[in-house]
């Protein structure tokens, strides 16, 4: 049986809609004549009833479709969801009364225009009787589910006795107005339930406010419930049979988590018998012991032992996985382990065996033929009449009665049995039962619907899942195809020779070695007679062996035995090299074999000879084969040197290369126990060379232009009589030991040796962070030839950190300060001392972390943190900011007023012109993104009105209902649906945030946004599908535009050209063929033409690509400019304006410009006659931008 996927799996009340089986099939009886066809959807005058027909679609993937999940993806987007609704979080009581109430509205006009009455609707009566006239004033309720209360309440039944029978009397002070006798009087109130539904839910109230704490909580006592309750003393007609109040629990959902969030799944009752009902553990314990059967002989004849299950069945049918299972529980071993090897699958089995077993149509159920069941029933009457009796004499246990209640646990993606009594853990604790579904007992199931799924069930939807399982049949198959097949490269022995340690193509690869795709379930064996097969020439032994391609060629590793062992467990691998041949040569040759003698290339140095036999200095390196279970002491035999030194370096840097000298008594190790592997260097020195090719350290000196010095500059304050000098030095020194020899060629005081340390110089003469002593210059990140200051001052230990800090946002090259301090001080403190260090005092300051943009990041707002836990490293550059930050959660926003050119609201015509006016204090003028590029609009104000500090959880509408009480602000708005929001951006507008009641970081504003508003002249809601565009019709005879005019643009069809082009041609009431727009992009002064048509064509895929216009080269947006020219007066194709060719004039000097200051200053640097290489001229940072569509 399928179960509900993840995008309602926080409303487990969706999936005990399947097991109440009344409501799927009063839903399937409603055919396409009453909801129309899901085909018919986009039909502008189809009426389709899209709710529905997607329940009827999940109810029938739910029961029929072959896959553990059945997706929601359709349904909630017939809801009209979007990805947030989808996956946040949802009340299940609220979502399922919201549920009825839509599938409700959907079904009018139907004759399932009542099946929510029908199946859940109830009536309360509430009565108060007058005690002094007996007179009864009630008033009748109706409900879909009951709500009843958790807290001091012992279960469910006590609750119902609270709610139902027991009486609130009114009398003393709390008397009660009878409108018979016409004043107060001593009165009795009750409820009772009128009318009960066949189905019915009950919620119960876990969640309540305490009003001392002010917080939510959730109840998480003990709250028990029965399996089946008598509701006739809650009710307010009694006389009936007790059967008729009995109701049966049939599903439970579960709540885990707390009031804020948490989790929901499911128990639910298999009423129908349609699952998979066994546990675990049970599968494992056979219910025959093999001990007890003499005759063994019928227990390996899976004939019988099939005939014998397959007789225990009702109409002696079974589905074909439960038969294996039942298989599995009877003898206590699978058919896979005991009969596959001899008898094949057990489908395989069942088919050969058709005089026997009749299979259905898709292979899914089996059935004994009546002939062959009484034959069967005979004949282990007859012949195996104690094995017959063992396996069925055995009593039924709790799972296995007929009668017996199958319940299952559904959890998103999981599904598991559960036994009767797992229901009592969920009377208490975190995760416990938030609602009951009880059904009455009366109700009864049709016998075909037992163990049935297609009961019911419309044909269409029937044809619909059938074509569904056949496609997920042939996926599975070539899954399985994919997952259980190898290919293997055949490396075939004739076509390979030996030579040089390796074996070698004897022509070329792709003659020697064949492709074979193989199942990898198959045995050794299969594989060798299929290459027998493929092989015709082939004569003789044929072995195969794994080999692997190394740098030295081809090695045979592994010789493959065991003819009966499928591939899979000798664990051949995808894409394995297979060597075949016969088992001892190759062309005369016999092979080494096994991973010990594993060849290696290797490089070898050695001195060079010249003519007469003499050395010289002049190295030669060449590469060499060795068996990595040779003795190193052979590499002098295969250079023909009688004797010497050995050297060998490991490291893969040229670079960095470390040479060790092997002692000769380690000359008789092998190659791998001296960790030499393909790649190595060995260094051949002969005996009389002495050490003129090494130093003291046994460090190789490469003579072929290797730096192998620092530069150390005198920054100590100290005079000497050289300002700098170079230090010898390898990757491997010491820095402490590069200081000290520093002091002393500079000729310093020794003193500095105490209180001075080496810090890096960057190319632009910037000092870095001092780098420690105890580092070694790998350690360091110090390459060959760097330049280091000896300044004064200890470098910082490993517990402290050295930072940069400076004030404000606009770090410039001289103004950094430093200060070293440990890394467990708190944010608090260190800006303490930062503001102390620059003589400032206040609390009006923050700290900063410079960005990789070297501009001002979020700051530092847990003032309580220790640095180390921001991950504040020494190098970092603090910048000290004033400005207090806002407390936790909450936006320090600064506000911005942004008037378009065009006519002024109607709402400002009313008001004193004298008070329409606004701070001219602080005014950004810049081009305008969403505002008109014509002359005459050319730019766009920006007036500060101040700051608002706001909460991160307050809605857009808040934040603009206090920007209208600022004091910048002079003019009233009658309310802030007057007004749009936009992020400003680059001193723009830049995004539009729409949504009046989404909260603020819904939107992901981030610490540093800024917000503009905008004045409207009437009220705006934009939906989650509207674009908003600024259009500008362009003028006829002149390189100008229009005002702009405010266009929404509903994108719910698609972001496409066309779609757009008809928008614009209705609001300028012009026929769509008759206009042309074009899009504006401010920064570069363009206009680039929207086409209505957009085709790639591929040469292996000749597809037509629908035009987004999210996408390049659009990346259309809210705030866009849209030209808009007229065919009708005008037939030119130029967009571009007066303003437009000035400012591109202007990019082009601006360029020039930067050309010609780049080529100065290379030439200046090239006339720079020192000996150091002049600093590259760092260009301007310029921040990442990633265009991406819109998801609302």
């Amino acid at each position: 049986m399928a179960f509900l996927d993840t995008e309602l799996k926080e409303n487990a009340g969706d999936q005990q809609w399947v097991t109440n089986f009344s409501f799927p099939e009063a839903l399937f009886s409603l055919g396409p004549e009453e909801l129309g066809s899901l085909e018919d959807k986009d039909k502008p005058d189809a009426k389709v009833r899209i709710i529905p027909l997607q329940l009827q679609r999940l109810f029938a993937q739910l029961l029929l479709l072959d896959q553990e999940a059945a997706s929601t993806a359709d349904l909630t987007d017939s809801f009209g969801w979007t990805s947030d609704e989808e996956m946040r979080q949802h009340d299940v009581q609220e979502l399922n009364r919201i549920l009825f109430s839509a599938l409700e509205t959907s079904l009018v006009g139907t004759s399932g225009h009542d099946l929510i009455n029908r199946l859940y609707h109830g009536t309360i009566v509430n009565q108060i009787v007058c005690k002094e006239c007996k007179n009864v004033s009630e008033k009748q309720e109706d409900f879909l589910d009951l709500t009843v209360a958790v807290k001091n309440v012992s279960g469910l039944e006590d609750a119902l006795w609270n709610m139902y029978v027991e009486e609130e009397v009114f009398d003393y002070d709390n008397l009660y107005h009878c409108g018979n006798c016409d004043r107060l009087v001593k009165a009795a109130k009750s409820a009772k339930l009128r009318k009960l539904p066949p189905f019915l839910t009950i919620s119960l109230l876990r969640f309540n406010f305490d009003f001392v704490k002010c917080e939510r909580y959730k109840e998480t006592s003990c709250y028990t419930f029965p399996l089946r309750i008598n509701l006739k003393p809650f009710c307010e007609q009694s006389e009936l049979d007790d059967l008729e109040y009995m109701y049966d629990l049939f599903s439970v959902i579960i709540h885990k988590g707390g009031c804020y969030g948490g989790h929901y799944h499911v128990y639910i009752k298999d009423v129908d018998h349609l699952g998979n009902w066994q546990f675990q553990e049970d599968k494992s314990k056979p219910d025959v012991n093999l001990e007890d059967i003499q005759n063994k002989e019928e227990i390996d004849d899976p004939l019988m032992i099939l005939k014998a299950i397959l007789l225990q069945e009702e109409s002696n049918l079974i589905p074909v996985d439960q038969l294996g299972q039942k298989l599995l529980k009877k003898i206590g071993i699978s058919w896979n382990k005991k009969y596959r090897k001899q008898y094949g699958p057990l489908r395989k089995f069942l088919q050969v065996h058709s005089q026997i077993f009749l299979l259905s149509s898709d292979e899914s159920t089996v059935r004994l033929l009546k002939d062959s069941s009484l034959q069967a029933e005979s004949d282990i009457q007859r012949n195996d009449q104690r094995l017959f009796k063992t396996l069925t004499s055995e009593s039924l246990t709790l799972n296995d009665r007929p009668s017996c209640p199958h319940w299952f646990d559904i959890n998103d993606s999981r599904v598991q049995p559960i036994k009767e009594k797992d229901i009592e853990q969920q009377f208490q604790g975190k995760e416990s039962a938030y609602m009951l579904f009880y059904r009455k007992s009366q109700l009864r199931r049709p016998p075909e619907a037992r163990a049935n799924p297609r009961y019911k069930v419309p044909h269409h939807l029937l044809s619909e899942m059938d074509a569904a399982n056949i496609e997920l049949q042939i996926k599975r198959a070539e899954c399985d195809s994919t997952n259980n097949t190898v290919e293997l490269h055949l490396h075939l022995g004739p076509h390979y020779h030996f030579f040089n340690g390796a074996l070698h193509p004897v022509v070329s690869q792709t003659e020697s070695m064949w492709d074979l795709t193989f199942d990898k379930r198959k045995t050794l064996g299969d594989l060798r007679q299929s290459i027998f097969q493929l092989l015709e020439f082939w004569e003789g032994d044929m072995v195969l062996s794994v080999a692997k391609f190394v740098p030295a060629g081809l090695h045979v590793c592994q010789t493959l035995n065991g003819d009966d062992l499928a591939l899979c467990e000798i664990e051949i691998a995808d894409g394995e090299d297979i060597f075949v041949w016969n088992g001892v040569e190759v062309g005369g040759i016999q092979i080494p074999t096994g991973s010990d003698c594993e060849p290696l290339l290797l490089n070898v140095l050695h001195v060079a000879t010249s003519g007469e036999g003499e050395e010289c200095q002049q190295l030669i390196e060449s590469p060499h084969v060795f068996p990595s279970n040779a003795e190193i002491g052979t590499v002098f035999t295969a250079l023909a040197i009688p004797e010497g030194v050995i050297l060998i370096n490991n490291t893969e840097s040229r670079g960095e290369e470390n040479w060790t000298t092997i002692p000769k008594e380690d000359l008789k190790k092998t190659f791998r126990e001296q960790g030499l592997r393909n790649g190595s260097s060995v260094l051949i020195q002969g005996s009389n060379d002495g050490n003129s090719l090494l130093t003291k350290q046994g460090k190789w000196i490469n003579t072929v232009n290797e730096i192998n010095w620092l530069q150390v500059k005198n920054l100590s304050q100290l005079e000497s009589e050289e300002e700098q000098v170079k230090i010898s030095a390898t990757l491997n020194t010491v820095v402490f030991d590069i200081r000290i020899k520093a002091i002393k060629e500079l000729k310093l005081l020794k003193e500095l040796a105490e209180n001075s340390c080496l810090r890096p110089i960057d190319r632009n003469g910037k000092l870095l962070c001092p780098v420690p002593d105890r580092c070694t210059l790998k350690e360091a990140g110090l390459k060959m030839g760097s330049s280091l200051g000896l300044c004064p001052g200890k470098a910082p230990t490993s517990s402290q950190l050295f930072l940069f800090f400076a004030l404000g946002s606009d770090v410039h090259p001289g103004t950094e300060m430093e200060i070293i301090v440990e890394e467990t001080i708190s944010v608090r403190d260190c800006l303490k001392i930062m503001l102390d260090k620059c003589g400032l005092t206040g609390e009006t300051w923050h700290l900063r972390k410079m960005d990789w943009c070297f501009e001002a990041g979020e700051p530092l707002c847990e003032e309580d943190a220790k640095l180390k836990e921001l991950m504040i490293c020494s190098g970092d550059t603090l910048l000290l900011t004033e400005g207090k930050l806002p407390p936790l959660g909450f936006l320090t926003v600064p506000i911005w007023w942004y008037q378009p050119q065009g006519p002024l609201p109607h709402w400002k015509d009313h008001q004193d012109q004298t008070n329409c006016t606004l701070s001219q204090g602080s005014v950004w003028k810049a081009s305008s993104t969403p505002g008109a590029p014509s002359d005459a609009h050319a730019e766009v104000s920006l007036w500060y009105l101040g700051d608002l500090e706001i909460s991160e959880d307050a809605t857009l509408g808040e934040l603009k209902s206090q920007a209208m009480t600022l004091p910048s602000l002079e003019f009233s708005i009658p309310s802030p649906a007057f007004l749009r929001a936009w992020t400003v951006e680059s001193k723009r507008p830049g995004r539009l945030l729409r949504g009046h009641q989404q909260q603020l970081k819904e939107y992901k504003l981030g610490k540093r946004t800024e917000i503009c508003l905008e004045p409207l002249q009437k009220e705006e809601n934009l939906g989650p599908w509207d674009v908003l565009l600024r259009t500008q019709m362009r003028l006829p005879g002149e390189r100008a535009y229009g005002p702009p005019v405010d266009v929404l643009w509903d994108t719910a069809r698609g972001w496409t050209a066309s779609s757009l082009r008809q928008r614009v041609a209705d609001v300028y009431s012009l026929p769509v063929e008759k206009i042309e727009i074009a899009k504006y992009f401010p920064d570069k002064f363009a206009w680039l033409p929207v086409s209505s048509w957009n085709q790639q064509t591929t040469k292996r895929k000749k597809k037509k690509k629908q035009d987004n216009l999210q996408g390049a080269p659009y990346y259309l947006k809210d705030g866009d400019t849209i030209g808009v020219k007229n065919f009708l007066v005008e037939d030119d194709d130029d967009f571009s304006t007066v303003r437009d060719d000035i400012g591109r004039e202007k990019q082009k000097e601006l360029a020039l410009g930067k050309r010609k200051s780049r080529e100065a200053l290379r030439v200046q640097c090239s006339d720079v006659s020192t000996g150091e290489t002049p600093a590259r001229a760092r260009g301007p940072e310029a921040s990442l931008s990633i265009h991406v569509g819109s998801f609302r």
